[in-house]
């Protein structure tokens, strides 16, 4: 399924476009905002946010962006703002072990593969803006303009966060494994 078919529906007949871009967008938003929320329910709540402020705000959707990036840019907001809501500061790196030693257990992290847990580790041990571009980049497979137009800043930036944020979890591997 095209976006551009997406589009179109949803301007020509906004019910059938919307579940068309729900088919396409659900899952792949979901997970995104689960990586930077952590928690089912709270990913769940933000995801649900989220497309009541994409279908509200659709007809403001001026196509300068992709319209993945356009829909990431508004889940990674609700996703902040549920986690600014939550969060009372970020923990420095060294502080991390501590504050992420206790993912919640879910179906998200398998917790056999120590690795896995260990990256997970890692990344929640992330400053906001490089966490968004690793997941971006490492998960979701997108390249720096569409990171930059979901972040709101520069592809040299994006790719900037993404680099760091790579050799921190590099760092945070070897220290920790």
């Amino acid at each position: 399924m095209d976006d551009k078919d997406i589009i179109l529906a949803m301007q020509a007949a906004p019910d059938r476009g919307f579940r068309m871009l729900m088919t396409k967008y659900k899952e792949p938003v979901y997970w995104h905002i689960r990586r930077l929320v952590v928690a089912h329910d709270d990913a769940q709540d933000a995801v649900q946010e989220t497309f009541v402020r994409v279908f509200r705000s659709f007809s403001r959707f001026e196509g300068k962006d992709s319209l993945k990036a356009w829909i990431y840019r508004i889940a990674t907001n609700e996703a902040l703002r549920l986690l600014s809501r939550c969060r009372t500061e970020t923990l420095p790196l060294e502080n991390a072990g501590t504050a992420v030693a206790g993912i919640p257990a879910s179906d998200y992290v398998d917790y056999s593969d120590l690795e896995a847990v260990m990256l997970q580790k890692a990344i929640l041990s992330l400053p906001e803006k490089q966490q968004i571009a690793f997941n971006l980049r490492y998960y979701d497979e997108m390249d720096y303009d569409e990171i930059a137009a979901v972040m709101e800043s520069t592809p040299s930036a994006a790719k900037s966060n993404y680099h760091l944020a790579k050799g921190r979890i590099t760092e945070y591997m070897n220290n920790h494994g």
